[in-house]
């Protein structure tokens, strides 16, 4: 007997099918949901690489050309939050991830998004990849090192959620 296998396709709209049972409860009357609590973004395995405390915020990181974007929310209610420095630095057409000139800094806006342009990241031990922190102290320190699917790319963006300390 063959056995056929369901695609990813079919079982995420199966999957959305049971949540909407389970939202709406078995009379199909909308209850509204209840928030759990933002969880707290993990450090990444690798993300305080050549890291250099203090550096600099820069209205941009070298020649530019490539995108580095992202938000910041509180844990919990996942509020956005202002104001907050978050260093990035990478393995750029124009330096290395060590190099001081690699590293730059920028803050949040009043939606907790952030941005900051840089030269085009190159892969550094075959994976392109940039390298953001948030170490200010209010929150708990978080290194993040996000992977691009491709070194031809313009953008990268990582979102943090930040446990008050």
């Amino acid at each position: 007997m063959i056995q056929k296998h369901p695609c990813r396709r079919t079982v995420l709209a199966a999957q959305a099918a049971l949540g909407l049972v389970l939202v709406t409860g078995v009379s199909g009357v909308l209850v509204p949901a209840r928030a759990r609590g933002l969880a707290p973004t993990p450090s990444m395995r690798g993300g305080s690489n050549n890291y250099l405390p203090g550096a600099p915020i820069v209205e941009r990181i070298g020649g530019g050309g490539f995108w580095m974007t992202g938000t910041v929310r509180r844990a919990g209610d996942g509020a956005p939050l202002r104001g907050v420095r978050i260093q990035i630095w990478a393995h750029t057409t124009e330096g290395h991830e060590r190099d001081p000139q690699s590293h730059g800094a920028t803050l949040t806006d009043a939606n907790g998004a952030f941005r900051l342009e840089m030269p085009q990241i190159v892969p550094a031990f075959g994976q392109p990849h940039g390298h953001l922190a948030y170490d200010s102290g209010e929150f708990e320190t978080v290194f993040l090192r996000p992977v691009m699917r491709s070194a031809r790319e313009t953008t990268l963006s990582a979102d943090f959620v930040l446990q008050p300390v």
